[in-house]
């Protein structure tokens, strides 16, 4: 079963292989890059899509691509992921700088933390943002989550960051 999540200017849904060149110029912007595991080379980044592929086949869920819907354009990726050893049930974001400031990543963000609780039946989703990150912050914080502790990242990523989240009652209770 393919899952396809649509918003009002989105359409979410698994990676493909078509996908790759927009994979790689998401990991080879520096800035776009940054906080979700630094610039790579291609070859790098299709691993990193692979790696949410395979998820997609071995959990059910992981990451969507995300699809703007007027254009047919892939602009990032966002969506579940709980990869071994992870902190918790994140939904995570990136998006390609040119798609930055204009509502994409909490408009997916809202329909990916939806499915993962609907759906995927999760009781907490998490947000993994390094403390520099005042840009995940504040999209955190405007989808209701808050600064919950530390969590460390397991290898490759081996760090400490912090764990911002919610629980599925407080998603439900959250104004929309």
């Amino acid at each position: 079963m393919t899952v396809i999540l649509e918003t009002e200017r989105l359409i979410l849904r698994p990676p493909v292989e078509a996908d790759l060149d927009g994979f790689a110029a998401l990991m080879a912007d520096e800035e776009s890059a940054r906080f979700i595991g630094g610039v790579q080379a291609r070859s790098t980044a299709w691993r990193g899509m692979a790696a949410l592929a395979g998820s997609w086949m071995l959990k059910g869920f992981s990451m969507f691509s995300v699809i703007e819907r007027d254009s047919g354009q892939w602009i990032g990726r966002i969506g579940p992921w709980a990869p071994e050893g992870w902190p918790g049930t994140e939904v995570g974001w990136g998006l390609l700088r040119a798609h930055w400031g204009r509502g994409y990543a909490a408009e997916a963000a809202v329909a990916s933390i939806d499915w993962a609780f609907d759906t995927l039946g999760w009781t907490e989703v998490i947000h993994t943002i390094a403390a520099d990150n005042a840009p995940s912050k504040a999209l955190a914080a405007r989808l209701g989550s808050r600064y919950l502790r530390i969590g460390h990242l397991p290898p490759p990523w081996d760090l400490d960051l912090e764990v911002w989240g919610q629980s599925r009652a407080q998603w439900r209770a959250r104004a929309r």
